[in-house]
């Protein structure tokens, strides 16, 4: 029985292709943003802070990002875990380091395992998600054209 498995990784190249798809989307939106791509393992990957993001964005990007990579899951679907599980409310933001639980970072997949996070930070929750999902859109479309060369 072999002790080991195989996982897909995000590559760098990956990483900075989403960063870029981002900051393109919010350019087009006139948000400055800070944008984070993170690997599995939620360590830093990509990063960028736009000229007159705050700085706080910066920590808010990279713990959105951290979060979704952590939990496969989308900080925006956090929230709504919290509104339907007081328990959970109480427990997750006090007993969590790191944890976002308002909009804008999604885990980024390869198939059924996640392989990362992108989280983005600079305007309203809803804004930052439409952007990370821009970002995650250009792997999308890395992705189909692989596999249009096979």
């Amino acid at each position: 029985m072999n002790p080991f498995r195989t996982v897909p990784a995000l590559t760098e190249h990956a990483a900075r292709a989403m960063l870029d798809a981002a900051l393109a989307a919010a350019e087009r939106s006139g948000i400055p943003s800070s944008i984070a791509v993170v690997d599995a393992g939620g360590h830093l990957t990509a990063f960028a802070r736009m000229d007159g993001a705050p700085v706080i964005t910066v920590q808010v990007a990279t713990d959105k990002a951290y979060t979704a990579a952590g939990f496969g899951l989308s900080t925006a679907a956090w929230h709504e875990m919290l509104e339907r599980d007081a328990p959970l409310a109480l427990g997750v933001p006090a007993q969590i380091q790191r944890i976002v639980t308002f909009g804008g970072g999604l885990p980024i997949t390869a198939g059924r395992q996640t392989v990362g996070g992108i989280g983005v930070s600079g305007g309203h929750w809803s804004d930052d998600e439409r952007i990370a999902s821009a970002g995650l859109a250009a792997i999308a479309h890395s992705a189909l054209e692989g596999q249009a060369g096979s």
